[in-house]
């Protein structure tokens, strides 16, 4: 037992790094490409495009940076490590790799339009670069929560002493890492076709910023709802239930129901406001009436991500 949950233990350590890491490498070998493809554009803004270059490869760390850090407090952790704190401890697996490799990949689109954005209209640098540099920040969003969450799971595994209890802190990283996939992508589709307006249409740059905060917040929306059920599973005790396989089992469904189910809507209204501002670039006079329709398809997707909510609630409740 001693020995599997030291597996569980060391093979956390490395998975939190090497697979933040991996889609980190990516990312940034595809932003650094777009550069060079930039800059054979348009020569005379290789020094502005390096900049935003440099700046957009250091957002994409933060999920690599992530990962070492959460792999450096295990690696402190003194002692033996309990069978169950080895198994609660695949929660952080869950909670730090997934949201780390999808972001080090899609964090790539949204830099490479960028790019190619200022060899398209190099006189304005400022604010396409003020634009990107928000766009990244945002993007990172979802691996700083399953930062959090990882925290939180790393507090209590020490102390867990039951199956039950360690299913439900994996339940609980689970939730976070998979709910984190869609809204991710959706706000890297989002944010790329931003860029590429703002490379057609400079003009458009106060109307496309302001869809993008608005947007960007109702793609988030479904990993919000992740979060807050990683969060209520944390706090939830197993500790005085009366069938502790079926209070695992729906623990687990609770984690999926939502992971899952905020996987489409994060995508699809990611799709949706892209689209939206693809034709705000082309036709700013039509910005409120492209803003009103996009709002509230996006409002609408959203509500397939509460259904999940409710449900992984209900199982919560009943477990």
């Amino acid at each position: 037992m001693i020995e599997i949950a030291e597996f569980l233990h060391y093979g956390t350590i490395a998975c939190a790094v090497g697979m933040s890491a991996f889609g980190v490498a990516i990312g940034e070998g595809i932003t650094s490409s777009a550069a060079l493809q930039a800059m054979d554009t348009q020569p005379s803004a290789k020094g502005d495009i390096s900049k935003i270059t440099m700046f957009c490869v250091a957002l994409i760390e933060t999920a690599a940076v992530m990962g070492l850090t959460m792999s450096l407090f295990l690696l402190g952790a003194e002692g033996h490590t309990a069978h169950y704190t080895g198994i609660a401890e695949l929660g952080i697996l869950f909670a730090i790799c997934l949201p780390g490799l999808v972001i080090g990949l899609v964090s790539a689109m949204p830099a490479r339009a960028a790019c190619l954005a200022l060899a398209r209209q190099p006189f304005f640098t400022q604010k396409i670069f003020r634009f990107t540099l928000i766009a990244q920040a945002m993007i990172q969003a979802p691996v700083i929560f399953g930062f959090i969450i990882a925290m939180f799971i790393k507090a209590q595994a020490q102390d867990v002493t039951t199956l039950s209890e360690s299913i439900r802190l994996v339940a609980s990283g689970l939730c976070i890492g998979l709910g984190s996939i869609g809204p991710a992508l959706g706000m890297a589709i989002f944010t790329r076709n931003a860029c590429e307006g703002l490379g057609v249409n400079r003009n458009a740059y106060n109307k496309i910023f302001s869809f993008t905060l608005i947007s960007g917040a109702l793609i988030e929306t479904s990993m919000i709802f992740s979060l807050i059920i990683s969060i209520k599973l944390t706090t939830t005790s197993t500790l005085e239930s009366s069938s502790p396989l079926l209070t695992s089992i729906a623990l687990l469904s609770a984690a999926l129901c939502t992971g899952l189910g905020s996987i489409g809507p994060g995508i699809s209204s990611g799709r949706t406001s892209g689209a939206a501002c693809q034709q705000i670039a082309v036709k700013p006079e039509l910005h409120n009436i492209l803003s009103f329709a996009s709002m509230a398809n996006q409002s609408i997707i959203d509500t397939c991500a509460l259904y999940a909510v409710i449900l992984s609630l209900l199982l919560i409740l009943w477990s």
